[in-house]
């Protein structure tokens, strides 16, 4: 990628297209570019997650992923080129190993909530899911790579991990918990 940006209004895009990194244009509507949008919105959830206060070693997992992130979305960009690399999958993994291995087995389906960092890692969470699915129907209609797709599922099950840890890192020390569902026909059934 040797070409950097050094203009940002070209209106080249004012007819409903956008350029490639290959330098092909497409139509903003199509599912390359709907692929590339969701992990750019991702990417900068991801952003807003890190103003939060939280664990130090969380925040340079947070960082190391927003740099894979903008791998993935120059691999999008440009089909047929492989930018992110295997190591980065084997990390995501072993952080999701990590960090699930400290925490409580879940009994219940807990909410999207708790501390604001916590429920800002869910929604990095439904849009790494929404990046997956658009990326999903891009791997249907044009030959694309598997680590993109698996990549962006590991994502978002280790953010899940991510916001129950987040909810039990407290400033103040305080201990903190997930926000658990009060299901009613589950109530019912285990007073039965």
């Amino acid at each position: 990628m040797g070409k950097r940006l050094t203009q940002i209004a070209t209106r080249t895009g004012d007819d409903g297209t956008t350029g490639l990194g290959n330098n092909t244009r497409v139509s903003k509507d199509s599912l390359r570019v709907h692929a590339m949008g969701d992990v750019d919105e991702l990417n900068s959830h991801i952003g807003l997650l890190l103003c939060e206060d939280m664990p130090a070693l969380v925040r340079e997992l947070l960082i190391d992923i927003q740099h894979q992130l903008f791998n993935l979305g120059g691999e999008l960009s440009i089909p047929g080129f492989e930018l992110l690399k295997a190591d980065a999958l084997l990390a995501l993994d072993q952080a999701l190993e990590a960090h699930n291995a400290q925490l409580p087995r879940l009994q219940e389906f807990i909410l999207p909530a708790g501390t604001r960092a916590a429920a800002q890692a869910h929604v990095c969470r439904t849009v790494a899911r929404r990046a997956e699915r658009a990326v999903v129907a891009l791997g249907q209609a044009e030959e694309l790579r598997d680590a993109p797709r698996q990549y962006l599922n590991r994502l978002s099950d280790l953010l899940f991990v991510l916001a129950r840890v987040l909810n039990r890192h407290r400033p103040d020390g305080s201990a903190g918990d997930d926000i658990y569902w009060r299901s009613e026909r589950l109530a019912r059934y285990a007073e039965e």
